[in-house]
């Protein structure tokens, strides 16, 4: 355990949509309008779509099934903004963590437009309708390559493996796949950042490298950020 979030391991996830209704939305519309009215006058780019949280999750080993159901964001950004008081609701979400030939991690910072301006965390995004698949099975994995493609323009090494780690605590599950690229963390940075420039509203402010434990902020990085990196560094 490191800092109240549990590591571990996984080589597959299933990933489910189930119908649920979630009690604490219905009980708070109140507060959630008021907290999204508020949000929106700070940041009007701010859209209230469609996304999924998590419910149960059960790890068999190297397995894990976890179940999401549909919400709308403004409620996600409420519950999230009273400290996320269901507990049995999380926010579930995969990334993709770039690592380069010479030992570096690469994180996105958000930009000022964004929920979450300032941050730095690896490109990734709460799934949402586009990730589901034949009906009921959410695609994590295509939701981290597509948000990855989309905030960085790499694309994933056709022989990197699927292996995953999932990052658990305070009310997340991130779902982080480590992939080693061939390039140098100067390189990496330098092609991110080309293609960052090229975007007509780019949801980034620029990136961030992390070669060690020096380099861990604990002002802008979440928590789930700063311990897998703190695992990831102690173990080389």
């Amino acid at each position: 355990m490191s800092d109240g979030f549990t590591l571990t391991p996984l080589r597959h996830i299933e990933a489910r949509l189930v119908p649920s209704e979630w009690a604490w939305a219905r009980d708070h519309a109140e507060t959630i309008a008021e907290t999204w009215a508020r949000r929106r006058a700070e940041r009007p780019d701010l859209f209230d779509g469609r996304v999924l949280l998590a419910r149960d999750c059960r790890i068999d080993g190297s397995a894990c099934v976890i179940d999401l159901f549909e919400v709308a964001y403004s409620q996600f950004l409420a519950f999230r903004h009273a400290g996320s008081p269901d507990p049995a609701v999380t926010n579930a979400f995969a990334a993709v963590v770039p690592w380069s030939s010479d030992g570096a991690a690469l994180l996105g910072i958000m930009g000022g437009h964004t929920a979450n301006a300032g941050q730095i965390y690896f490109a990734c995004g709460t799934p949402d309708l586009t990730d589901i698949r034949d009906g009921s099975r959410v695609d994590l994995a295509g939701s981290a390559g597509r948000e990855f493609l989309e905030e960085t323009g790499l694309v994933l090494p056709p022989d990197a493996p699927e292996e995953w780690v999932l990052v658990s605590g305070q009310s997340q599950r991130a779902f982080l796949r480590p992939v080693r690229f061939a390039e140098t963390a100067k390189a990496l940075h330098g092609r991110m950042e080309g293609h960052r420039r090229s975007e007509a509203a780019p949801e980034l402010a620029g990136f961030a490298i992390a070669r060690g434990p020096d380099d861990l902020d604990a002002a802008r990085m979440p928590g789930f950020v700063r311990a897998y990196l703190a695992r990831a560094f102690a173990a080389d």
